[in-house]
């Protein structure tokens, strides 16, 4: 079974820091500048140069033709920008899509097993900072090249994230066309909402025996409920940790929460939630959390499932 904690850590985003208009209507730029750094949407030109996560600066001679993902959000982005030929390795949480089960797993996003790792001889490995800095250390004193990659804390940092690995894997038109393909459903979701009556909407992200998690007001799901035409219950508090008295308090007109681990039936039997009319009243609604959590391709659908579920009646 997953380590709980692995799966939290995986779950929860870290801090959303801007906000979200419908800029994403004024068109994809050839070079899209991140701290500084231009970075070419056309197919690149070897050798190639990136700054990763931790601000390094990650030099990649030659087009990468073995590959290993230690974060599903690269995965999936590896895949929609079809060079899944060149992924040799992946975690066992990259289970999107379903034939990246048979890519041969190094083990976990955490501790990904080195050793094996090394027997696949990869040209680079692209990680996430949920790997231990330890793992990639190791990684680098073998000789092998890692890219840690984490978007910036707002829904555009997906589309540096997609555009980095798009570069460095000669991929960068694939990208520009992923990227566009995303931005006309935010905008089309943030055209649908933009004069709506918003509903209170509390997403779960954790309750019970370790506490009551929710989305607050600086996160970037609490930021997405806003984009898809809710009224986040949690904008009065910074972080994820909640109250479960101020969740009553507050009284929620829908709740929202992941369709794995069985949470739906877990909360209509949790103290507290359970007597919440939006439970009672059949306005406990689920949603696959990959679509939320995992800033990549799929994150564009994530926004418009959480609209359909606030707004049905915008989505008929």
């Amino acid at each position: 079974m997953r380590n709980k904690k692995t799966l939290f850590l995986i779950f929860i985003f870290t801090l959303a820091l801007a906000s979200v208009g419908c800029k994403y209507k004024e068109g994809l730029s050839e070079n899209v500048t991140n701290k500084g750094e231009s970075v070419s949407l056309s197919d690149s030109s070897f050798p190639v140069t990136v700054t990763d996560s931790y601000n390094k600066q990650v030099k990649i001679d030659k087009e990468p033709e073995k590959i290993i993902s230690l974060a599903p959000n690269i995965t999936e982005i590896i895949y929609e920008l079809d060079r899944e030929d060149k992924l040799v390795g992946r975690t066992e949480y990259c289970d999107y899509p379903e034939e990246v089960k048979n890519i041969t797993s190094i083990g976990t996003i955490e501790d990904p097993n080195i050793e094996k790792i090394v027997e696949l001889k990869p040209d680079l490995v692209i990680a996430s900072p949920l790997s231990k800095i330890e793992a990639i250390q190791k990684l680098e004193q073998l000789g092998i090249n890692v890219l840690v990659l984490q978007g910036e804390e707002s829904f555009e940092g997906v589309y540096d994230t997609i555009e980095k690995v798009g570069k460095v894997l000669n991929a960068g038109e694939n990208a520009k066309s992923v990227i566009s393909e995303m931005k006309m459903k935010v905008c089309d979701v943030l055209d649908k909402t933009k004069n709506v009556t918003r509903p209170k909407v509390y997403y779960v992200v954790h309750f019970g025996e370790m506490g009551d998690y929710t989305a607050g007001r600086d996160t970037f799901i609490g930021q997405m409920i806003e984009m898809a035409g809710g009224k986040n219950v949690a904008d009065d508090i910074e972080g994820w940790a909640y109250s479960l008295e101020k969740l009553v308090e507050k009284k929620p007109e829908i709740l929202i929460c992941s369709k794995n681990y069985d949470s739906k039936e877990g909360i209509k039997n949790a103290v507290g939630y359970k007597d919440l009319d939006a439970v009672k009243e059949g306005r406990l609604y689920e949603i696959d959390n990959n679509l939320l959590d995992r800033q990549g391709p799929r994150l564009a659908d994530g926004l418009t499932e959480l609209a359909r579920i606030i707004h049905p009646e915008l989505f008929e």
